[in-house]
């Protein structure tokens, strides 16, 4: 399993999910930041730091959000 950003960082990307995550995983796209669910080691330091609170794990999200968990594969699988 892996975190998931999801909608409040889209035109946000504010970046310190990015600073602080240990096996960057993390990388910037069009709208948003992406995390890397092949590589995401689970560790919630990302979800700490969001300012907009934007990252979820994936088993906490929403239906609706989980079109952004498929954005995030999508981005990586390009």
């Amino acid at each position: 399993m892996a975190f998931v950003i999801t909608q409040p960082c889209i035109g946000e990307k504010a970046a310190e999910c990015v600073d602080v995550c240990p096996v960057d995983c993390i990388a910037e796209g069009e709208d948003q930041y992406f995390i890397d669910p092949d590589i995401c080691i689970d560790c919630g330091a990302c979800q700490a730091v969001c300012p907009v609170e934007a990252i979820y794990h994936e088993e906490e999200l929403e239906e609706e959000d989980m079109v952004f968990l498929e954005k995030a594969r999508k981005f990586y699988s390009e």
